[in-house]
């Protein structure tokens, strides 16, 4: 199924008025980071526990004792912020409260790599948490560095030309699928009501949710700043970064067709490949092509599927 949003407008946007990030933070020009967490507290609102590992909001926030959110804000270490959040909704339940969002907001290093296992320790105990991967695609915060989620050719300072990084991205979000959680999807800082619709939705379901949220980083893209939101959107329209849901593993909706636009532009655009040749950008096509085939083939045979069966009522986890 496949739902198209209107084209961006920022006169028929329909977002919450309440701005819980305030000014004199930390971040860079055209930081898409800060954008993000912007759009993600007017999702979730006031009641939202705010858990951040070492990244680079664990700097934007600012230095104790101040901070830029108009929420309460846990700083944890590197690899620890999916089970923190647990900790925090398990004795917010010992409280008896359940009206309060709990969002682990991570980077690409935090959750692809390092956070990894507490990650999935935590989404197969089914933790009822929202994680957020803010995806700029490198260790940004200290010093651009290569990570499992950066894409197949793009310089970093551990992948510098001539040897660039030959692998392909991780997809993390099949990854947590594969997990069986109730709630995963891809979202933009581009696409601000998708993301904000689909924060909303995951606060309305128990049990672990997991947003991939791709963001532009001029500083590690070697972009400039005035380009943040049109690269983001050049990453969903020419099919890099496809935005869709899963729900429970199998029932993926597509929400956003793509112009499918040529991906030149939008690697001319980020300095981290100005040494693509013409070989290498007709790989890029190539791979785009077939990992939306990949994709398409995932949809139909959800769409076949009926949902999974509930576990017997003796054995269901109780939920916070």
């Amino acid at each position: 199924m496949s739902v198209e949003l209107a084209p961006y407008d920022p006169k028929n946007l329909h977002l919450p008025e309440e701005d819980l990030l305030r000014s004199g933070h930390l971040a860079c020009p055209g930081c898409g980071a800060a954008l993000g967490m912007r759009l993600a507290l007017k999702a979730l609102g006031p009641k939202t526990i705010v858990v951040i590992p070492a990244c680079c909001w664990a700097v934007i926030n600012g230095p104790y004792p101040f901070h830029a959110l108009g929420v309460p804000v846990l700083q944890v270490a590197f690899e620890t912020a999916a089970v923190s959040a647990a900790g925090i909704r398990a004795a917010l339940a010992v409280q008896g409260r359940d009206d309060v969002a709990v969002l682990a907001w991570a980077g690409d290093g935090g959750t692809f790599d390092i956070g990894f296992q507490a990650l999935s320790g935590a989404v197969e105990r089914n933790d009822d948490i929202i994680y957020v991967c803010y995806d700029n695609e490198a260790y940004m915060n200290t010093g651009i560095q290569r990570s499992s989620a950066t894409p197949f050719g793009a310089w970093t300072t551990t992948t510098p030309e001539p040897n660039v990084k030959p692998e392909p991205k991780k997809n993390i979000v099949e990854i947590l699928a594969e997990h069986r959680i109730p709630y995963a999807a891809t979202a933009s800082i581009a696409f601000p009501e998708d993301f904000v619709r689909k924060l909303q939705k995951a606060r309305s379901i128990k049990g672990t949710k997991f947003i991939h949220l791709w963001i532009s980083c001029p500083a590690g893209h070697k972009s400039e700043e005035r380009l943040t939101v049109h690269i983001a959107r050049l990453a969903v329209e020419t099919g890099v970064f496809p935005l869709y849901e899963v729900e429970f593993g199998t029932h993926y909706t597509l929400n956003y067709e793509p112009s499918f636009l040529d991906v030149q532009e939008y690697l001319q655009l980020q300095g981290r490949f100005r040494h693509l040749n013409e070989e290498d950008v007709n790989f890029v096509r190539q791979s785009i092509a077939w990992e939306w085939q990949r994709l398409r083939a995932k949809i139909a045979m959800g769409a076949g599927l009926p949902a999974p069966p509930a576990p017997p009522r003796r054995l269901t986890p109780a939920t916070f």
